[in-house]
């Protein structure tokens, strides 16, 4: 089996359910966010708020570009799909699925802006990260999950399957 690589903005449970696909087609898990802050020692936010947004941009591209998985299950930072030579290699590593969650859900489950490590320019809100990124996640996506509202975790596991 090739890699998946999940993108999608923060709050789209990329996390989450990366770890239960992998345990649904026995595959491993890998959270490029913890892997960001285990090289830099720090948590993600005190990445960005210490060594600022560019410094989190640059170590964001460098893991992503770098990362080699085998039957793997990657999920990827909101904003990994800024970078186009981290997306590029991520694409050689398999099936790359944009988990596509409406805005006021986004905004509903998404309550800690400042501190949840979330890259954003100054004055720039929730709204504006959205819909600054949604064209580079339907840009870099080989498959789209539409999650409605209603859908549990467990729902949107199931629709990542049945597109694979």
């Amino acid at each position: 089996m090739d890699d998946i690589v999940l993108i999608g903005m923060p709050g789209s449970g990329k996390s989450t359910v990366g770890v239960l696909l992998a345990k649904a087609l026995g595959c491993l898990f890998t959270d490029v966010d913890l892997l960001i802050s285990h090289r830099a020692k720090k948590p993600l936010q005190r990445i960005l708020d210490e060594d600022g947004l560019e410094a989190f941009l640059a170590l964001e591209e460098e893991v992503g570009s770098r990362l080699r998985a085998e039957n793997t299950v990657i999920a990827t930072g909101g904003s990994m799909v800024i970078s186009d030579k981290a997306m590029r290699h991520l694409k050689t590593l398999g099936t790359v699925v944009y988990i596509d969650v409406p805005f006021e859900e986004i905004e509903r489950r998404v309550t800690n802006i400042k501190t949840r490590g979330i890259v954003f320019h100054p004055n720039q809100t929730l709204a504006d990260v959205y819909r600054e990124r949604k064209p580079l996640y339907e840009r870099w996506a080989d498959l789209t999950v539409k999650v409605e509202a209603t859908d549990g975790i467990e729902d949107t596991v199931d629709k990542v399957i049945s597109m694979l």
